[in-house]
C-alpha cells in the first residue's frame, strides 16, 4: 500500500473535486506536504482514508437515521423524550407543566404510553422480596453508599418477567422494580406510599420538602438519549432483563461525568459558605467566561438560554419560608455565580442547594436522581424491544495500516 498519495488519487478516493481537496487542507481538514523531487503536494494515505471515514459517517448519519441504529452512527429516534428551544417535553407534555402536581409514578406511566393505566396499583398485588438483613439497618448493606447499594442488590430482588413491551405485566414489573430501587435508594422496606414521600420520609423531610422532592422526580423522570440512557438500550437491546437494563443506567450513572454533577455543585457551595470574604471567592471562580463555563452546577449544552429544571426547581426553593435562611444565602451564592460568569443554572445546582438546606444525607440528590430517571429507563427499554433491533453501531479504525 502506497503511503503517500497524489492530488488526484487523494481526490479520487474521497470522491470530491481538486478544487474541493484543496479547500479541506485550508480548512485544516487534512494535511498536505511537498514531494523532495518534484515539489508536488502529497497526502499521507492514513489520513486521506480517516477523512474518507468521517464524511461516509457524516453522510450516513443525515441520510440513513433509520438504519443507524444497525450497524452506523449511532442515532435513534424515539417518541418518550424531546428537547428542543429550550423546553423539555415527554410525549408532547411539557414537563414543567408536569411538575406543577403530577407524581412520578403519573409521569412513568406516561412516558410508558399508558398515561392512565394503574400499574404501580399493582405492585404490591405481586410478591415483594423483604430487604437483605441488615439493609435498612445499620448493617453491612447500609455500609454501602446507595447507589452501589442499589447496583449490587437490584438484580436479586427482582422477579423473573417475559421480555415483552407487548403486555401490560412488562410495566407493572417496571413499577415494581421502581419501587424496590426506592427502598433501596433510602434504605427502607418496599412500601405503597407514594414515591416522593418515601423519599421524604427517609430523609427526614416536611410535607413542603416532599412536594419539591415530587417535582424533581417528575423534571429528572428522561432527558433524551444521554449516557445511562444509551447503556440501558444496548442492554435492552440484547434481550437481558428488565433488572439488568436497569441496573446497567445505575452503573452508568454512578460515573462521575454523569451522575456527580450534584456532588461537585455542593462542594462548591459549601466552600463558599465557608469562605470570610464570600464575594471575592465567587468573583475568582467566574474570573475568565473560559473557566466560567465549568462551573459546577452552572450551564447546559441542550439549553443555552438555561436548564428550564434547575429554573423552575430553584424558584420553588424561593417559595420555601424565611424560617430556613440558609436556603436564601445559597440562593444569593447561585445569584452571584450566575452575574459572574454569565451563566445560568442547572438541575445540579438546585439538588445540591436541597441537599444542603434540608440537612438530607450527602448523595441524597443523586439518589433522587436515580430513582427519577429510572421511569425513563423503563420508557427506552421498552421502546427498544418493540423496535427489535439489536444495537451495534460500527467502529471508525483510526490506528496504523499495515503496508501492502
Amino acid at each position: 500500500m502506497k503511503k503517500e498519495l497524489s492530488a488526484a488519487e487523494a481526490a479520487r478516493i474521497l470522491g470530491v473535486s481538486l478544487p474541493t481537496l484543496y479547500s479541506y487542507v485550508s480548512r485544516g481538514l487534512l494535511a498536505s506536504s511537498a514531494r523532495e523531487a518534484t515539489g508536488s503536494k502529497c497526502y499521507a494515505h492514513e489520513e486521506v482514508l480517516r477523512l474518507a471515514a468521517r464524511r461516509a459517517d457524516a453522510k450516513r448519519a443525515g441520510h440513513r437515521v433509520a438504519a443507524a441504529m444497525d450497524w452506523g452512527v449511532p442515532v435513534l429516534e424515539t417518541s418518550i423524550c424531546r428537547i428542543a428551544d429550550g423546553t423539555l417535553s415527554y410525549r408532547g407534555h411539557d414537563a414543567i407543566g408536569l411538575a406543577e402536581s403530577a407524581t412520578l409514578e403519573e409521569v412513568a406511566c406516561l412516558l410508558w404510553g399508558h398515561a392512565d393505566a394503574g400499574y404501580f396499583g399493582d405492585v404490591l398485588s405481586q410478591s415483594v422480596h423483604p430487604l437483605p438483613r441488615g439493609v435498612g439497618e445499620g448493617g453491612d448493606g447500609a455500609a454501602l453508599p446507595p447507589l452501589e447499594r442499589a447496583l449490587a442488590l437490584l438484580p436479586l430482588l427482582a422477579q423473573r418477567q417475559p421480555q415483552s413491551a407487548d403486555g401490560g405485566s412488562f410495566y407493572v414489573n417496571g413499577a415494581h422494580l421502581m419501587r424496590v430501587l426506592a427502598s433501596l435508594l433510602a434504605g427502607e422496606e418496599v412500601s405503597a406510599q407514594p414515591l416522593h414521600q418515601q423519599l421524604a420520609q427517609a430523609w427526614g423531610g416536611d410535607a413542603a420538602q416532599a412536594d419539591i422532592i415530587r417535582a424533581a422526580l417528575v423534571l429528572l423522570a428522561d432527558h433524551e438519549l444521554n449516557a445511562s440512557t444509551f447503556a440501558v438500550r444496548c442492554v435492552a437491546s440484547t434481550g437481558a432483563s428488565l433488572a439488568a437494563a436497569l441496573s446497567a443506567g445505575l452503573a452508568a450513572l454512578s460515573g462521575p461525568r454523569h451522575g456527580g454533577g450534584c456532588a461537585e455543585a455542593r462542594d462548591l457551595l459549601e466552600r463558599a459558605l465557608a469562605q470570610p470574604d464570600r464575594e471575592a471567592f465567587l468573583a475568582d471562580a467566574c474570573r475568565d467566561n473560559e473557566k466560567a463555563r465549568e462551573i459546577p452546577g452552572f450551564a447546559h449544552p441542550l439549553y443555552p438560554a438555561g436548564d428550564p429544571r434547575g429554573r423552575h426547581l430553584l424558584e420553588r426553593l424561593k417559595q420555601i419560608p424565611r424560617k430556613v435562611p440558609i436556603i436564601h444565602e445559597l440562593l444569593n451564592i447561585g445569584d452571584t455565580l450566575a452575574a459572574h460568569c454569565a451563566v445560568q443554572p442547572n438541575s445540579d445546582l438546585a439538588l445540591a442547594m436541597m441537599e444542603i438546606a434540608f440537612a438530607w444525607p450527602r448523595g441524597a440528590g443523586l439518589s433522587l436522581f436515580a430513582l427519577a430517571r429510572s421511569a425513563g429507563w423503563i420508557a427506552h427499554a421498552a421502546e427498544q424491544l418493540a423496535d427489535g433491533k439489536l444495537i451495534r453501531p460500527r467502529a471508525r479504525y483510526v490506528g496504523k495500516f499495515a503496508p501492502a
